[in-house]
């Protein structure tokens, strides 16, 4: 169910990647309309992409000022957008060389932020990521400082990608204070590894008898589809000014030992500074499901048989 009683005109940027092709479906369920802001169109014909080059900050400040389709053009007046939803970015390193990983990300997330901001855009959410907590792309193995994983963690990465995410949220955490006064919100989501429904068949399988292959990403994942509800919550909720939130779905991904007993066997040099849930995941959503009110729908366990 929706978490606003209208639906909101957004724009998203990166919707044709992996998580906005699921996510764009979901917030059209909850009534939203959507323009997506891609280098390639969405799968859904119906779903209206921009070509964008995000770090061009001229083409940044049209996009988000344009029609949202070719019949907006019969309206009486344009009217403007309500929400940012900006995930588009590198995904990871090695996709391009390391200096254009953090140019790319970090020129387009302050092109998108300041464009929203200067045009009146109440709310922006911006995609960070699960490895500002300094682990899945560091040179060889790593232990975290402490479990769980919440926002006021001391993050720390090594690379490029996750140094390009953690000045993604300094700038949100920028524009929100200089544009308080104006009612701007700007929610930074630390993204877990985002899994698609036909992966997990496919990879927990592995996951189950691996658990190694899963510290990189703290034994924690986020639902592609759990993501548009987050994304939904975001739209839903303002006054917050600035805001990190994990994005995680609620559960380890291990099987047969609960929590605290598999971190203190597989990391027992790190410390574990609260009591944590029977299978609560190590990178934890507890902010996000009291503050926003999320509910994941999918946990992991009901698509693997045994």
């Amino acid at each position: 169910m929706s978490s606003h009683p209208t639906g909101k005109r957004i724009v998203f940027t990166g919707g044709s990647g992996k998580a906005g092709r699921h996510i764009i479906p979901y917030l059209l369920s909850q009534g939203h309309q959507i323009l997506n802001l891609d280098l390639v169109p969405h799968p859904d014909p119906a779903v209206f992409t921009i070509k964008t080059d995000l770090t061009n900050s001229g083409e940044v400040f049209n996009a988000l000022s344009s029609p949202f389709n070719m019949d907006e053009y019969a309206l009486p007046s344009l009217p403007p957008p309500d929400a940012v939803i900006h995930f588009a970015a590198y995904a990871r390193n090695l996709l391009v060389p390391d200096n254009e990983t953090f140019r790319g990300n970090t020129v387009s997330t302050y092109n998108v932020i300041e464009a929203a901001c200067k045009l009146g855009i109440k709310k922006i959410v911006i995609a960070s990521s699960e490895t500002v907590y300094g682990v899945c792309f560091t040179q060889g193995d790593a232990d975290y400082h402490s479990f769980p994983l919440e926002e006021d963690y001391d993050v720390d990465p090594e690379d490029s990608y996750a140094c390009s995410k953690l000045c993604g949220e300094r700038t949100a955490r920028t524009f929100a204070r200089r544009y308080n006064k104006q009612g701007v919100d700007v929610y930074a989501l630390r993204i877990g590894n985002v899994i698609e429904p036909h992966e997990y068949s496919r990879d927990f399988p592995a996951f189950i008898q691996n658990p190694a292959v899963r510290k990189r990403n703290a034994w924690s994942y986020i639902d592609a589809r759990d993501l548009g509800q987050i994304c939904d919550l975001c739209v839903g909720k303002s006054g917050l000014g600035f805001q990190v939130f994990n994005a995680t779905n609620s559960y380890i991904t291990v099987e047969g030992k609960k929590t605290g007993e598999f971190l203190q066997e597989s990391c027992p040099k790190v410390k574990i500074t609260r009591e944590m849930g029977e299978r609560e995941a190590p990178l934890s959503n507890r902010k996000i499901r009291e503050v926003l009110g999320f509910k994941d729908q999918h946990d992991w366990k009901s698509y693997i048989k045994g």
